[in-house]
């Protein structure tokens, strides 16, 4: 079977307003070339299939003990721990939790299979102007799995976007481009020390990518997560504001507002000191970094 036919995901979500136009189903690909301190999805960062514990879920049954043969599993006063240093990565304790406190994050699916679920909601998209969004972690590392999905889409006349970080060479764009409608595009840090220190990548191939995305004329939603004493103030706002001011097939520019809901996840995922507490932007900043970008000529700033 050919390598592109398979693909590796962590979720499938059905209406989705968040994802671009309309009513969308979202599919989530595991893998990601960044690792930013405050991603609410670590559980797609890395491109191999990982082990999850939920705690909460968890009712000492022992099952998993008995399964586990390398003592991943035990029970310490009364309670279930996780070596999460032992685990061999073969995941037979998922297997046998009658619960769901432990679960394989990532997939494979085919793109037949995948498509065979994409299809289902067509009457919602045609109804809501809405479709598909492939996002991530990085979808692109898997270019070519992307690009047969979103071209079967097309033949349909399924709306296609694409949620992209934009850290992969300019190849794996044009794999997919000829099927996307509309590309969600994160522009995070304009300053390049803070980029790197914030997010474990160099920014400048992202904006050379964006910059091919506006010579290619292709429709674009810039999104940027705004995180207090990170990329709040009026340096990062004005930097921000000079690189979309040239870019005239921008349709929206989105400041989503740091959340921490995802910090629970690290924890499940064995990596509890990958956590990074940030502070979200009052509403009042949020207004001024917006207020402040369209007096400087971005007029489609939402936040």
């Amino acid at each position: 079977m050919n390598k592109d036919s398979i693909g590796l995901i962590t979720n499938i979500q059905r209406f989705s307003l968040d994802d671009g136009p309309g009513i969308r189903t979202t599919v989530f690909l595991k893998g990601c070339s960044l690792a930013c301190r405050w991603c609410h999805n670590p559980e797609t960062i890395s491109g191999r299939k990982q082990l999850q514990y939920l705690s909460v879920s968890c009712k000492n049954c022992g099952s998993c003990i008995m399964a586990c043969k390398k003592g991943a599993h035990q029970t310490e006063e009364g309670r279930h721990v996780t070596k999460w240093d032992r685990c061999a990565g073969n995941f037979d304790c998922a297997g046998v939790c009658f619960y769901g406190a432990l679960s394989v994050m990532g997939y494979e699916t085919t793109v037949e299979a995948l498509c065979e679920q994409l299809i289902r909601d067509h009457a919602f998209y045609d109804q809501s102007g809405g479709g598909v969004t492939l996002s991530g972690g990085e979808p692109l590392l898997q270019s070519g799995f992307c690009a047969a999905i979103l071209q079967r889409l097309k033949e349909l006349h399924i709306h296609t976007a694409l949620d992209t970080a934009g850290n992969v060479p300019w190849i794996n764009f044009e794999t997919v481009l000829p099927w996307v409608d509309l590309v969600l595009f994160d522009i995070k840090i304009i300053d390049p020390d803070m980029h790197r220190e914030m997010t474990g990548g160099n920014n400048y191939l992202i904006l050379e990518n964006f910059d091919q995305l506006c010579r290619k004329n292709v429709t674009i939603q810039v999104r940027t997560p705004i995180i207090e004493g990170i990329n709040d103030g009026e340096t990062e706002t004005d930097g921000r504001t000079g690189v979309l001011i040239k870019a005239k097939n921008v349709q929206r520019t989105e400041l989503l507002p740091y959340h921490n809901y995802g910090i629970g996840k690290y924890a499940a995922l064995g990596i509890p000191d990958k956590v990074h507490v940030f502070k979200s932007p009052s509403p009042e900043k949020m207004l001024i970094i917006a207020s402040r970008m369209r007096d400087q000529g971005i007029n489609n700033v939402v936040v």
